[in-house]
Protein backbone atom coordinates (compact mmCIF):
# COMPACT_ATOMS: atom_id res chain seq x y z
CA UNK A 1 0.00 0.00 0.00
CA UNK A 2 1.56 3.43 -0.80
CA UNK A 3 1.51 5.59 2.15
CA UNK A 4 0.58 8.81 2.33
CA UNK A 5 1.95 12.46 1.99
CA UNK A 6 2.12 13.97 5.26
CA UNK A 7 1.74 17.82 4.75
CA UNK A 8 1.77 20.11 8.14
CA UNK A 9 0.95 23.83 8.63
CA UNK A 10 0.68 26.47 10.86
CA UNK A 11 -2.98 27.73 10.92
CA UNK A 12 -6.25 25.93 10.03
CA UNK A 13 -6.47 28.70 7.12
CA UNK A 14 -3.64 27.53 5.35
CA UNK A 15 -4.55 23.97 5.80
CA UNK A 16 -7.66 24.42 4.58
CA UNK A 17 -6.10 25.80 1.39
CA UNK A 18 -3.92 23.33 0.80
CA UNK A 19 -6.64 20.92 0.90
CA UNK A 20 -8.75 22.67 -1.62
CA UNK A 21 -6.17 21.91 -3.80
CA UNK A 22 -4.51 18.29 -2.72
CA UNK A 23 -5.71 14.76 -4.05
CA UNK A 24 -7.47 14.03 -0.20
CA UNK A 25 -7.11 10.47 -0.96
CA UNK A 26 -3.41 11.08 -0.80
CA UNK A 27 -2.70 14.00 1.19
CA UNK A 28 -3.04 13.99 4.55
CA UNK A 29 -3.27 17.97 6.27
CA UNK A 30 -3.20 19.14 9.39
CA UNK A 31 -2.81 22.49 11.43
CA UNK A 32 0.15 21.96 14.13
CA UNK A 33 0.79 25.62 15.52
CA UNK A 34 2.67 28.24 15.07
CA UNK A 35 6.40 28.63 15.06
CA UNK A 36 8.95 26.29 15.53
CA UNK A 37 8.33 24.21 18.85
CA UNK A 38 4.68 23.88 18.23
CA UNK A 39 5.26 22.77 14.54
CA UNK A 40 8.03 20.15 16.01
CA UNK A 41 6.04 18.93 18.47
CA UNK A 42 2.73 18.71 16.89
CA UNK A 43 4.59 16.86 13.69
CA UNK A 44 5.93 14.55 15.59
CA UNK A 45 3.02 13.80 17.46
CA UNK A 46 1.61 12.92 13.98
CA UNK A 47 4.58 11.20 12.85
CA UNK A 48 4.21 8.65 16.07
CA UNK A 49 0.53 8.17 15.48
CA UNK A 50 0.87 7.59 11.65
CA UNK A 51 2.99 6.06 8.67
CA UNK A 52 3.80 8.47 5.68
CA UNK A 53 6.37 8.56 2.91
CA UNK A 54 7.11 12.23 3.32
CA UNK A 55 6.28 15.17 5.30
CA UNK A 56 5.80 18.95 3.86
CA UNK A 57 6.41 22.37 6.02
CA UNK A 58 3.70 23.92 3.92
CA UNK A 59 1.98 27.55 4.23
CA UNK A 60 2.32 31.10 3.34
CA UNK A 61 5.54 33.31 3.96
CA UNK A 62 6.88 36.94 3.88
CA UNK A 63 9.02 37.02 0.17
CA UNK A 64 12.54 38.80 0.31
CA UNK A 65 12.20 41.61 -2.06
CA UNK A 66 14.07 41.04 -5.76
CA UNK A 67 14.36 37.36 -4.98
CA UNK A 68 10.20 36.00 -4.03
CA UNK A 69 7.56 38.95 -5.07
CA UNK A 70 4.11 38.82 -3.43
CA UNK A 71 2.29 36.15 -5.16
CA UNK A 72 4.79 34.00 -6.01
CA UNK A 73 5.39 30.30 -4.39
CA UNK A 74 8.69 29.51 -3.45
CA UNK A 75 10.04 25.84 -2.60
CA UNK A 76 12.78 25.34 0.56
CA UNK A 77 15.72 23.65 -0.73
CA UNK A 78 17.17 24.63 2.96
CA UNK A 79 15.37 25.59 5.89
CA UNK A 80 17.51 27.63 8.90
CA UNK A 81 17.03 28.67 11.89
CA UNK A 82 18.25 32.47 11.44
CA UNK A 83 17.61 33.33 14.92
CA UNK A 84 18.75 30.21 17.08
CA UNK A 85 22.25 31.90 18.49
CA UNK A 86 23.51 34.43 20.26
CA UNK A 87 23.87 38.16 20.80
CA UNK A 88 27.02 39.45 20.71
CA UNK A 89 29.07 42.85 20.51
CA UNK A 90 30.02 42.09 17.55
CA UNK A 91 26.90 40.90 16.36
CA UNK A 92 24.79 37.77 15.91
CA UNK A 93 26.47 34.04 16.56
CA UNK A 94 24.63 31.11 15.10
CA UNK A 95 24.21 27.62 16.75
CA UNK A 96 26.74 26.81 14.74
CA UNK A 97 29.36 28.73 15.10
CA UNK A 98 28.57 28.51 18.98
CA UNK A 99 29.11 24.71 18.41
CA UNK A 100 26.35 23.64 19.80
CA UNK A 101 24.73 21.89 16.68
CA UNK A 102 22.92 22.94 13.22
CA UNK A 103 20.61 25.95 12.29
CA UNK A 104 20.63 24.21 8.75
CA UNK A 105 18.57 21.25 7.61
CA UNK A 106 18.58 20.71 3.78
CA UNK A 107 15.32 18.81 2.21
CA UNK A 108 15.56 16.07 0.30
CA UNK A 109 16.78 16.41 -2.75
CA UNK A 110 14.68 14.19 -4.59
CA UNK A 111 11.79 15.43 -3.61
CA UNK A 112 12.99 19.09 -4.00
CA UNK A 113 13.57 17.83 -7.69
CA UNK A 114 10.01 16.67 -8.39
CA UNK A 115 8.43 19.38 -6.70
CA UNK A 116 10.64 21.74 -8.78
CA UNK A 117 9.10 19.43 -11.62
CA UNK A 118 6.46 19.83 -10.80
CA UNK A 119 5.83 23.81 -9.93
CA UNK A 120 8.39 24.85 -12.91
CA UNK A 121 7.19 28.46 -12.07
CA UNK A 122 8.30 27.97 -8.20
CA UNK A 123 11.43 29.72 -7.18
CA UNK A 124 13.48 27.54 -5.33
CA UNK A 125 15.79 28.61 -2.32
CA UNK A 126 15.93 28.84 1.37
CA UNK A 127 13.69 29.70 3.57
CA UNK A 128 14.37 30.94 6.92
CA UNK A 129 12.62 30.00 10.32
CA UNK A 130 11.86 32.92 12.92
CA UNK A 131 10.38 33.28 16.07
CA UNK A 132 9.74 36.43 15.73
CA UNK A 133 8.38 37.80 12.48
CA UNK A 134 10.18 40.64 10.55
CA UNK A 135 8.96 43.93 10.61
CA UNK A 136 11.97 46.59 10.05
CA UNK A 137 13.99 47.67 7.03
CA UNK A 138 17.13 46.86 9.39
CA UNK A 139 16.36 43.48 10.17
CA UNK A 140 15.15 42.66 6.31
CA UNK A 141 18.20 44.17 5.39
CA UNK A 142 20.98 41.90 8.02
CA UNK A 143 18.32 38.65 7.12
CA UNK A 144 19.03 39.10 3.14
CA UNK A 145 22.57 39.69 3.61
CA UNK A 146 23.15 37.01 5.82
CA UNK A 147 21.46 34.75 3.68
CA UNK A 148 22.04 35.52 0.21
CA UNK A 149 20.19 32.46 -0.82
CA UNK A 150 17.02 32.95 0.97
CA UNK A 151 14.36 33.55 -0.78
CA UNK A 152 11.47 33.67 2.31
CA UNK A 153 10.46 33.69 5.68
CA UNK A 154 8.28 31.79 8.05
CA UNK A 155 7.82 30.59 11.54
CA UNK A 156 7.77 27.02 11.69
CA UNK A 157 9.80 24.88 8.37
CA UNK A 158 13.18 24.38 10.52
CA UNK A 159 11.06 22.91 13.59
CA UNK A 160 8.99 20.23 11.17
CA UNK A 161 12.68 19.17 9.61
CA UNK A 162 13.82 18.52 12.78
CA UNK A 163 10.48 16.15 14.01
CA UNK A 164 11.11 14.43 10.68
CA UNK A 165 14.47 13.02 10.82
CA UNK A 166 15.10 10.81 8.56
CA UNK A 167 12.07 11.49 6.52
CA UNK A 168 12.20 12.96 3.21
CA UNK A 169 11.17 16.84 3.75
CA UNK A 170 10.46 19.58 1.85
CA UNK A 171 9.23 23.17 2.82
CA UNK A 172 6.54 24.57 0.18
CA UNK A 173 5.65 28.15 0.83
CA UNK A 174 3.33 31.16 -1.23
CA UNK A 175 4.66 34.90 -0.81
CA UNK A 176 1.56 37.39 1.01
CA UNK A 177 3.90 40.13 2.10
CA UNK A 178 7.11 41.23 1.14
CA UNK A 179 9.76 40.79 3.93
CA UNK A 180 10.21 44.16 5.88
CA UNK A 181 8.35 47.05 7.34
CA UNK A 182 5.10 45.49 8.82
CA UNK A 183 2.19 46.64 7.03
CA UNK A 184 -0.91 44.72 7.46
CA UNK A 185 -3.15 46.59 5.19
CA UNK A 186 -0.31 45.34 1.93
CA UNK A 187 -0.48 41.94 2.78
CA UNK A 188 -2.01 39.91 -0.09
CA UNK A 189 -3.06 37.35 1.92
CA UNK A 190 -6.26 35.56 -0.22
CA UNK A 191 -3.94 35.78 -3.20
CA UNK A 192 -1.30 33.65 -1.33
CA UNK A 193 -4.07 31.00 -0.34
CA UNK A 194 -4.95 30.78 -3.64
CA UNK A 195 -1.60 29.97 -4.29
CA UNK A 196 -1.23 27.92 -1.94
CA UNK A 197 -3.93 25.92 -3.36
CA UNK A 198 -2.71 26.10 -6.61
CA UNK A 199 0.54 24.82 -5.80
CA UNK A 200 -1.08 22.18 -3.69
CA UNK A 201 -2.60 20.64 -6.73
CA UNK A 202 1.02 19.06 -7.85
CA UNK A 203 2.34 17.22 -4.07
CA UNK A 204 1.29 14.33 -5.07
CA UNK A 205 2.13 15.07 -8.72
CA UNK A 206 5.53 15.30 -7.09
CA UNK A 207 5.51 12.39 -4.25
CA UNK A 208 3.42 9.84 -5.80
Amino acid sequence: MTLPLLVVTAVAAEADAVRAGADPDHVVVEPVGVGPAAAAAGTARLLATGRYQAVISAGIAGGFPGRAPVGSTVIGLRSIAADLGAETPDGFLTVDELGFGTSVLPADPSLVRSLIEALPDAIPGDVVTLSTVTGTAATAERLAASYPQAVAEAMEGFGVAVAAGSLPFAELRTVSNPVGPRDRAAWRLKDAFAALSTASGALWKACG
